[in-house]
């Protein structure tokens, strides 16, 4: 019957000789002859000149008076996040899992489905979860050159694409718009506007109200600028481009008073007409867009406007323009049974001159 086989050497554990294995042979076979042969036995072990210490967890914070000469401690990870974009501060998921189980790396943690933290950031802001309002279109300032480009083309080849007026204008009033805001936050009752946030649409106007004013008075004539010309305060384009809420509701509020600035200077919907009131609103709102519109609408006018707009209108518009106050700071909604002139010479808006446009 052959003999039973020899265990097989045991591996050295830490804190013991070097050769421990087997107390004859080291763990090492002798060739006997033919055969090889070993005990087996392990011999006792042996104390070591390092023996290992058990280190504790959770680790303690090195203390810098203990920390070797030119040897600098490193605090222990705080466990919770420092505040950022990304709202209040919370607790760091590294420190709240259970014992046993650890994360994959502190330097970048693995999600369930196994995307970093930082996709899952990039995906967010992908789906447009860092919205300032509804319908914010968040663009990096290259976006908005382009934006800006595009959009000044297309409005100057058709003036009527109010589209494209209202993304230029949204795309180059970084400088106007900041203006515009602090003129309403220095004047009681723009600032009141920018609290309460008051909307000009069909849902908000009581038509029938208005068209039961006297002639005469705003309300009034604010509603047969809309039937005359047929237009609609709903056809106003929300923001979509511009990084702030406070400035997007100023821009809205802008284009939602475009039409009693036509009420109020007395011009129509035509070239003629737009063109005055992009005098009037460039020297007021100094917005690049109504700049645009000022300098290159012309273009299209016929010689005999030309010259009415020249020696007529022009300088009756500059003129309002500069001696009027801002005309955002006019809460409307409350001056619809005013009269249009006595609301004129409360802004500082000259009468119109008797020409027909």
């Amino acid at each position: 019957m052959p003999a039973a086989r020899s265990a097989p050497p045991l591996r050295a554990l830490p804190g013991q000789a070097a050769a421990a294995g087997c107390c004859c042979c080291g763990g090492r076979r002798r060739r006997r002859g033919r055969e090889s042969r070993c005990c087996g036995r392990v011999p006792a072990p042996q104390a070591s000149a390092f023996p290992p210490r058990p280190l504790p967890w959770p680790p303690a914070p090195p203390s810098s008076a203990g920390s070797p000469k030119g040897v600098r401690a490193v605090p222990a990870p705080f466990p919770f996040r420092s505040r950022g974009r990304r709202g209040p501060a919370g607790p760091d998921p590294h420190s709240l899992l259970p014992a046993g189980r650890a994360c994959l790396s502190h330097a970048e943690p693995q999600a369930r489905d196994g995307r970093s933290r930082e996709e899952e950031e990039e995906e967010e802001e992908e789906e447009g979860c860092y919205q300032l309002y509804p319908g914010h279109i968040p663009t990096s300032p290259l976006q908005k050159a382009l934006l800006a480009a595009g959009s000044a083309f297309m409005a100057l080849y058709d003036p009527y694409r109010h589209d494209m007026v209202a993304v230029l204008g949204e795309t180059t009033g970084c400088l106007a718009l900041p203006n515009l805001r602090d003129k309403m936050k220095h004047h009681p009752e723009g600032y009141r506007i920018l609290q309460e946030r008051p909307r000009i649409r069909l849902s908000t106007l009581d038509m029938a109200r208005l068209r039961a004013l006297p002639d005469g008075s705003l309300g009034r004539e604010y509603v047969r600028f809309l039937e005359d010309n047929k237009v609609s305060p709903d056809t106003r384009m929300p923001p979509k481009f511009v990084d702030d809420e406070e400035l997007a509701y100023v821009i809205q509020r802008y284009r939602e008073v475009h039409d009693l600035m036509h009420t109020l200077l007395g011009m129509p919907t035509n070239m003629l007409g737009e063109v005055v009131v992009k005098w009037f609103e460039a020297i007021q709102t100094g917005l690049p867009m109504c700049v645009l519109g000022a300098a290159f609408g012309p273009v299209r006018l016929s010689a005999r406007k030309l010259q009415v707009l020249a020696t007529e209108l022009l300088p009756w518009a500059i003129r309002s323009g500069r001696n009027a106050s801002c005309v955002l700071n006019v809460y409307y909604e409350q001056r619809w049974e005013q009269p249009v002139e006595s609301l004129r010479e409360e802004i500082g808006i000259f009468p119109p001159p008797a020409v027909q446009v």
